[in-house]
C-alpha cells in the first residue's frame, strides 16, 4: 500500500508548519494560556489559511478535501500545541453539518464554518454517561416547526466563547435508548443558554453548558441523530489520533536532543545502553500510534459498523502509546522534564489530557472487545 502524500498534502503540511513555527512558538502560547486558554486572532489566523474549511463542500465556500488532508492538518498543529480547538470548530462543525444537515442548515452555517466566522463546538458529555455516547438525558421538545432544548453538558471545548453548539438530546425514550437521540444546534447567544468557563489542565479551556428551553435548530432527527452524533466522535477521535502523532513526534525528537546534550560521567547520557533501548522502545510506541492513525483516518469514510471499530482500535493503540512515550521522555528528562518553565512538561500534561479524551483507553477496549468477531479473526 502506498503511504506518500501527494504534492497538494505536502503544500498544506508545510503551509502549517510554516505558520506554527512562526506565528504560534511557545511565547505565544503561554501569553493564550495567561489570557484564558484560547485566543479568537489565532483562530482567524487558521480560517485564514483556508483551514477552517477542509471539511466543508465548494459550494459553500470550503475546501472540499478528506481526511487525510485533515490528518496532515493535525499532525503539524500537534506539534506546536495549538490550543484552539480545529478539531472541533472545523473538522466535527465542517463533516456533521455537510453530511448531516438539512440543506437550509448547510446554507445558514457552512459558510461562515469555512471562513472561521462561526466556531461550533460539539457539546456531547454529559455527567452520568462515562463516555457512552447512548446515553443522554438533555430534552428536546417541539413546538410546531421549533423546537426548544433543556439539560446540561459538560467539559464543552471553549463553551464560554464559541458561537454555537452542536447538541445531541432526548425527543423519546429510556436514558440510554440511541434511537429516540436527535442532533442540534444551539445558538451561544440564544436566551436560555449559559456557560461557566475554566482552564484544562493542558493550557486549553472547556465550559460548562446548561440549556433551559433554549431555541435549537434540527440537525438530524431521531434514528438519524445517533448516527450523526457517532460519525462526530469518530471525526473527532481520527484527528486526536493524527494531533497525537504530531505531539509524540515533537516530544520525542525534544528527548533525543537533550539525550544527547546532557552529559553524566563526562559523556552525553544518549552513549548509557539502557537508556538508549528505552528511547528505541519509545521510537516503536511512536510509529505504532502512527500507523493506527493513518489507519482510522482512511477508516473514516467506511460503513458506521466498520468505521466505529476502526476508530476504537485506533484509539486504543493511541492512548497505550501516548501513555508511554510521554512517562517515558519525562522520566529521561529527570527533573527538568515537570517543570512548568521547560516546554516538554506541556506536550506530556496534552497527551495526557488526550488519552482521556473522546474515551479513555479503558472504553476503548471494552469497545474493541464488544466489537470482535466470533474467533476474533484468529482462526478464520
Amino acid at each position: 500500500m502506498d503511504f506518500d502524500f501527494t504534492d497538494d498534502q505536502e503544500m498544506l503540511r508545510d503551509s502549517v508548519r510554516k505558520w506554527v513555527g512562526k506565528g504560534y512558538d511557545f511565547e505565544r502560547r503561554k501569553g493564550i494560556v495567561k489570557q484564558g486558554g484560547f485566543s479568537r486572532e489565532a483562530w482567524t489566523e487558521i480560517a485564514d489559511l483556508g483551514l477552517a474549511g477542509v471539511y466543508v463542500p465548494e459550494a459553500h465556500g470550503g475546501m472540499g478535501f478528506g481526511p487525510v488532508d485533515a490528518m496532515v492538518v493535525m499532525e503539524e498543529l500537534g506539534r506546536g500545541l495549538v490550543l484552539e480547538p480545529y478539531a472541533q470548530g472545523a473538522l466535527i462543525a465542517g463533516g456533521v453539518l455537510a453530511g448531516h444537515a438539512p440543506e437550509a442548515v448547510k446554507s445558514a452555517w457552512l459558510p461562515k464554518v469555512a471562513s472561521g466566522d462561526a466556531l461550533i463546538v460539539l457539546a456531547h458529555q454529559e455527567r452520568a454517561a462515562r463516555y457512552r455516547l447512548n446515553h443522554v438525558s438533555t430534552a428536546a421538545k417541539a413546538n410546531g416547526s421549533s423546537w426548544t432544548v433543556s439539560g446540561a453538558k459538560s467539559i464543552v471545548p471553549v463553551g464560554d466563547q464559541a458561537d454555537a453548539f452542536i447538541v445531541p438530546a432526548r425527543v423519546s425514550g429510556a436514558v440510554d435508548d440511541p434511537a429516540g437521540i436527535a442532533l442540534f444546534l444551539v445558538e451561544r447567544g440564544a436566551k436560555g443558554v449559559s456557560t461557566r468557563g475554566y482552564p484544562t489542565q493542558d493550557g486549553g479551556r472547556a465550559a460548562e453548558l446548561t440549556l433551559t428551553d433554549a431555541t435549537a435548530t434540527l440537525i438530524a432527527p431521531a434514528g438519524a441523530g445517533f448516527a450523526a452524533l457517532e460519525h462526530a466522535v469518530d471525526i473527532g477521535i481520527a484527528a486526536l489520533c493524527a494531533e497525537a502523532v504530531g505531539v509524540m513526534d515533537t516530544l520525542v525528537a525534544m528527548t533525543v536532543e537533550y539525550m544527547n546534550t546532557r552529559k553524566q560521567f563526562g559523556v552525553p547520557i544518549s552513549t548509557f545502553q539502557a537508556l538508549r533501548h528505552r528511547i528505541a522502545d519509545v521510537k516503536m510506541q511512536l510509529e505504532l500510534g502512527r500507523s493506527m492513525s493513518y489507519f482510522a483516518s482512511l477508516k473514516l469514510n467506511e460503513a458506521p459498523e466498520q468505521r466505529r471499530r476502526a476508530l476504537s482500535q485506533a484509539k486504543l493503540q493511541l492512548g497505550t502509546s501516548m501513555r508511554f512515550v510521554g512517562q517515558q521522555c519525562i522520566q529521561l528528562h529527570g527533573g527538568i522534564g515537570v517543570t512548568d518553565e521547560y516546554v516538554g512538561s506541556h506536550y506530556f500534561k496534552r497527551l495526557t489530557v488526550m488519552e482521556m479524551s473522546f474515551g479513555d483507553s479503558m472504553h476503548h477496549l471494552g469497545e474493541v472487545s464488544a466489537r470482535m468477531q466470533d474467533g476474533a479473526g484468529v482462526f478464520a
